[in-house]
């Protein structure tokens, strides 16, 4: 369910009402006996002022004029008795609304980050990192401390202002409206500060995002910026970003300053009307000490309820622009999906096939009617220049991109009849840059997977190599790997990878460049445990080395993405073309260094 759609039409009141509509749907119905329990103890709560200020007019009338004893024991003991229900119900209803909130963001994060990760690669490769995070985290937070600020105000505010201007009502009704003549005055001064607050505060979340994208990008290129004596530049983007936030936090909180400090302006000038009549009245012997007294109480703890509620205002504002924020996220839909009725994926190592794909990026042909075929259980080999569109293919098998035009097949069926999950779970991937979490190596391997048994997975270990520098390490298996593997060499990283491909035993294998960031040594090795991986697999292999292929079953030559040659090392070889212009250059390569 998303949130509320932003109208700029709507009054504060309908958005407010929507953003509890959608809240109440998602996530706080899971609470709602917490939650009531909350409710019932902040009007409790709110009640007691009233009960307060209602018990001045007897403690000056009744106990400090007419000297009645039993009314002072009364009123005492009433006034104790008030502080100690509404201390328990304070007490009471922070405590579960402390838990609704951290509950609420709990789920409206993991039902956030769910849908993030349902939605295409494209989406990721232009909106970064940082901006996310902020999304997940900052605008969370902002949203959560606002419902609950509103209903807070709602339950024990607005209960307290009821009950306190009652009581001023019972007691002189002119002189309640001497005092709240004011208050219609603020309503346009209210509304324009009200639209002030959301423009700063959408520029507020603009820039946290921005201060967050920051970071994670020093944090993970630090040793770029220390081999490019990057310091002082990165330090000053950073500072340039902060003065923003400032700059755009101060102008917010003027903004919220400004409603309550207009309810003190209104209130004073009501206090002076009501001092000027209600004192009058007093000399004249019309009213008593303790009426006015009652009356004065009543509206003086009105005040506080009352700046709350326009603060309140100013808080909704704020949470507005991350609002927004959400609703663009929540409400995006991944164009990638899985068919209504999908069929069952090969349980065999399986034939793939491209017919004619085109495949473009905007105005970037990537893909131009590409078409080859990997024979099952064999080993397919793309070769060609960087930006020939290799990548691309793995991209369009897995289907984390859709072609514009073309079929591709796996098996007997289109890629796109099968369930993405199950497509997927169909092919195990070792890239040059082997993507592992900053978690423990035996985690990184299995993948949560609890069904592995540790004969199982020594074997796999000892396939992949993983075992042979398992004891250089201080907890071995156990080890950290750091953030993105950066406690491992090149060569450990791949070994790991491929362990976790062995783990899959899925029935098509995706080689991208495993082996060539690798030196000589640690190439042999992987290179071992690749072909060990890749037996009995349909295998698919990009590689620049064209040494690494020369035994593969079929070589797919492409360029500028198109499939402009196939077939083994040695026919290639015999018609000359674009592949063997890239044996003849690489063997050049390879002789001068060997020379030098």
């Amino acid at each position: 369910m998303a949130p509320p759609k932003h109208d700029q039409s709507s009054t504060q009141q309908q958005s407010a009402t929507r953003l509890f509509l959608w809240l109440w749907r998602d996530y706080l119905r899971h609470h709602k006996w917490m939650l009531a329990g909350a409710i019932v103890l902040m009007m409790i709560e709110g009640s007691m002022l009233a009960l307060i200020s209602r018990l001045v007019q007897p403690m000056f009338d009744d106990v400090f004029t007419a000297g009645d004893r039993n009314a002072l024991y009364f009123v005492g003991i009433a006034v104790m008795t008030i502080f100690f229900v509404r201390a328990a119900t304070s007490a009471g209803q922070r405590i579960l609304m402390a838990a609704i909130k951290q509950y609420t963001a709990a789920d409206m994060r993991k039902h956030l980050l769910r849908h993030l990760m349902t939605l295409d690669s494209g989406f990721f490769q232009i909106h970064p990192p940082g901006q996310l995070i902020e999304r997940v985290q900052g605008d969370v937070n902002a949203i959560n401390a606002v419902w609950s600020s509103i209903l807070t105000a709602i339950a024990r505010d607005l209960v307290s202002l009821i009950g306190l201007l009652s009581v001023a009502l019972w007691i002189d009704w002119q002189w309640t409206l001497l005092a709240i003549v004011g208050i219609p005055l603020l309503v346009l001064p209210s509304l324009l500060v009200q639209a002030y607050i959301r423009r700063r505060s959408r520029n507020a979340r603009e820039v946290a995002g921005n201060i967050s994208t920051r970071l994670d990008e020093v944090f993970h290129g630090v040793n770029q910026i220390k081999l490019n004596a990057l310091e002082d530049y990165q330090a000053s983007r950073y500072d340039a970003l902060i003065r923003q936030g400032v700059k755009a936090e101060v102008r917010t909180a003027v903004g919220q300053a400004a409603v309550p400090s207009l309810i003190d302006i209104m209130t004073g000038i009501g206090f002076l009307g009501v001092l000027i009549y209600g004192g009058s009245e007093i000399i004249a012997g019309e009213k008593t000490n303790g009426e006015f007294m009652a009356f004065f109480t009543a509206m003086s703890l009105a005040f506080d309820p009352l700046r709350r509620l326009g603060l309140m205002s100013g808080q909704w504002q704020m949470a507005a622009a991350s609002v927004e924020r959400l609703q663009y996220v929540l409400n995006l839909a991944p164009t990638i999906k899985s068919p209504a009725k999908a069929k069952p994926v090969p349980t065999q190592s399986p034939r793939i096939a491209l017919d004619d794909v085109s495949l473009q990026y905007g105005d970037l042909p990537v893909l131009r009617g590409a078409s080859f075929v990997a024979e099952a259980g064999k080993t397919t080999a793309l070769v060609g220049a960087s930006g020939a569109g290799k990548s691309t293919v793995f991209n369009v098998l897995t289907r984390l991109v859709e072609p514009q035009t073309g079929s591709v097949r796996v098996g007997d069926d289109a890629i796109v009849d099968y369930d993405l999950a199950d497509l997927r779970g169909l092919f195990s991937v070792v890239s040059q840059d082997a993507a592992l979490f900053d978690e423990t190596l035996r985690e990184n391997i299995l993948l949560g997977r609890d069904d592995i048994s540790e004969d199982h997975l020594r074997r796999v270990l000892d396939a992949a190599h993983v075992s042979d520098f398992l004891s250089s390490l201080p907890n071995g298996l156990d080890s950290p790997a750091g953030p993105r593997g950066s406690n491992l060499s090149g060569g450990q990283r791949q070994r790991v990878a491929i362990a976790r491909a062995l783990l899959r035993d899925t029935p098509i294998l995706l080689l991208d460049e495993a082996t060539s960031a690798l030196d000589t040594k640690s190439e042999k090795i992987v290179q071992t445990a690749l072909e060990k991986l890749s037996k009995g697999r349909t295998t698919l292999v990009i590689a620049h080395r064209l040494s690494t292929i020369r035994d593969a079953d079929s070589i797919v030559v492409m360029d500028q993405g198109r499939v402009v040659d196939q077939g083994d090392h040695h026919t290639l070889l015999a018609k000359g073309g674009i592949y063997a212009d890239l044996h003849r250059l690489q063997f050049s390569q390879e002789e001068s260094e060997t020379n030098a």
